[in-house]
C-alpha cells in the first residue's frame, strides 16, 4: 500500500494551494486533504477529503492509520489578528494540534512532519533590519507566542526522539486564489481586490509600515523544497527564516498605480498596526539559502502584474 500525505487545514490560504501542488507532484490519490469543514467545495471535490478536527488526537491518528499516512503537513492555525480576538482558542488549536502530530511521529506512526512558523515569533525588541536566524524573540501576540513555543517543541522532539520535523517562518503571503484568513498582512491581498473593484482602498496599516512579504508560488515552492531536501541538509529543526521581498503599503499602491493610474489609497490604522510594528522590516534567510538552496522568484512588480492579471479574469 502506497504511503500517503495528509494536509491538516487544507482549506486555508496556504493549505489549499499546497494541496494542489502536492497532488501535481505525488498524484491526486496520494494526498489526503482535511479540514474541520467543507467550505471549499472545489477542493473537497478535487480528490480525497476528510473532515478532521486538528484538536482531536484520535481522529488524526485514525486518519493516518486508515489511509497509511506517513507525512503530515499541519497547516491549521488561528492567525495573528484573529488570535487576538480569540486568544484561548488560538492557543488551544495552534499548540494542541502540533503536539498531536509530533506525538504520532514520536511513536513512529508517521515519518515526516511539516509545521509552519511565522515572522510573528519576533517582537518589538527584535532587530528590525535584516533580522537574523538567531536573535531576540519576544512575541507580543498569541499567534506569535504559539509559534515561538512550537518552534522549541519541534527542536525538542527532533533532539529527544529523532522526529523528522521541518519548519519555515513564513512572511506575509500574497495570493489571488484564496482570500486572506485573519492575518496582519491581509492588506497586501485585499488591496488588489479593491483596486480592481472600486479603484480605492482604505488600509489598516500606515503608509510606511514595511514588512517582509512573499508571493504564494514562492511560499509553496519553499515548502516543497524543504520537505524534499535530504535530512542531513536540514540543520535547523526549530524553523528557518524565509524571505523574498519587503515593501510598504505606499509602495504596493504605487506599483498598482502604474497599471491602474486612478487607483487611490487612504490609511486608517487599527489594532493591527501595533502587531505590524512589533515585526521585522526585512529578514536574513541566508541559512535557508545555504542549507537547502532556497531562492525566491517574484519581486513586487511581478506580484502586482500577476495579481491584477489573474483577479481581472474573475
Amino acid at each position: 500500500m502506497t504511503s500517503k500525505i495528509l494536509i491538516i487545514g487544507a482549506c486555508g490560504q496556504i493549505g489549499s494551494e499546497l494541496t494542489y501542488k502536492l497532488r501535481d507532484i505525488y498524484g491526486v490519490e496520494n494526498v489526503i486533504a482535511s479540514d474541520i469543514n467543507t467550505r471549499k467545495l472545489e477542493l473537497v471535490n478535487a480528490g480525497p477529503f476528510v473532515i478532521l478536527d486538528a484538536k482531536n488526537f484520535n481522529a488524526i491518528k485514525d486518519c493516518c492509520i486508515n489511509h497509511n499516512v506517513k507525512t503530515v503537513y499541519l497547516m491549521a492555525a488561528l492567525l495573528s489578528a484573529t488570535g487576538e480576538k480569540y486568544p484561548m482558542e488560538a492557543w488551544d488549536l495552534n499548540m494542541n494540534s502540533l503536539f498531536h502530530v509530533l506525538n504520532l511521529a514520536k511513536t513512529k506512526q508517521i515519518d515526516h512532519v511539516f509545521w509552519p512558523s511565522s515572522i510573528a515569533v519576533f517582537g518589538a525588541t527584535t532587530p528590525k533590519e535584516n533580522t537574523e536566524q538567531y536573535t531576540i524573540m519576544e512575541p507580543s501576540t498569541v499567534y506569535g507566542i504559539t509559534k515561538q513555543v512550537g518552534e522549541r517543541w519541534c527542536e525538542y522532539y527532533h533532539q529527544k526522539y529523532g522526529v523528522d520535523v521541518r519548519s519555515i517562518r513564513y512572511p506575509g503571503i500574497i495570493s489571488w486564489k484564496t482570500l486572506p484568513g485573519g492575518g496582519t498582512t491581509d492588506y497586501a491581498v485585499e488591496i488588489y481586490h479593491e483596486a480592481l473593484k472600486n479603484k480605492t482602498y482604505e488600509c489598516f496599516l500606515n503608509e510606511e509600515t514595511e514588512l517582509p512579504m512573499m508571493y504564494m508560488d514562492d511560499a509553496i515552492k519553499a515548502t516543497v523544497d524543504i520537505m524534499q531536501a535530504d535530512a542531513a541538509s536540514i540543520k535547523i529543526r526549530s524553523a528557518y527564516n524565509l524571505a523574498a521581498i519587503s515593501f510598504t503599503p505606499k509602495q504596493i499602491a504605487e506599483s498598482i498605480q502604474k497599471q491602474i493610474p486612478d487607483f487611490k489609497i487612504t490609511y486608517k490604522p487599527d489594532f493591527r498596526q501595533d502587531i505590524a510594528d512589533s515585526w521585522p522590516k526585512s529578514i536574513d534567510d541566508s541559512c535557508a539559502r545555504e542549507d537547502w538552496n532556497w531562492k525566491h522568484n517574484f519581486d513586487l512588480q511581478d506580484i502586482t502584474k500577476e495579481m491584477l492579471l489573474q483577479l481581472g479574469k474573475e
